[in-house]
């Protein structure tokens, strides 16, 4: 299965981000509202210039304390960011995703983000396709 298959079982919510000058809080706040577990550092919506996870930030307040919470985002975001194309296959970035120790993965053309996937999404699609062949196998030793 392609990142884009992927890209096209999710809800067109689009990619949820958040400018680099707002606040850990601010970050924080978005997380809740959204139920999500990343959020895209991005001045325009489109490039990609980090990433704060819940992760993030509960090791931000475990070094710093809970004043770290008004710290802007450029100051505490992951800014080495790992991507993938839309025409990666779903086991490679599960590699990559094992492998980095993260939990998602935007989704490049060029410069431009295109999407946003989490490892959920990943394994949601692998588990379809192995559900896909099972019942192909089956459905071949009963002959039908």
């Amino acid at each position: 299965m392609l990142v884009q298959q992927i890209l096209k079982s999710k809800s067109d919510d689009g990619v949820v981000t958040i400018a680099p000058g707002e606040s850990l809080s601010a970050a924080a706040k978005l997380l809740t509202a959204r139920r999500i577990g990343a959020v895209v550092v991005s001045p325009d919506g489109k490039r990609v210039v980090g990433i704060v996870s819940e992760r993030d930030i509960v090791r931000e307040i475990a070094h710093k304390g809970v004043g770290c919470l008004a710290d802007t985002l450029d100051a505490v975001m992951t800014r080495d960011i790992v991507t993938c194309r839309r025409d990666d296959t779903a086991d490679a970035v599960l590699g990559l995703m094992t492998q980095g120790r993260f939990r998602h993965l935007p989704v490049v053309e060029g410069a431009e983000m295109v999407g946003l996937i989490s490892i959920g999404d990943v394994v949601k699609a692998q588990l379809a396709t192995l559900e896909m062949e099972k019942e192909a196998l089956e459905g071949m030793i009963k002959g039908f």
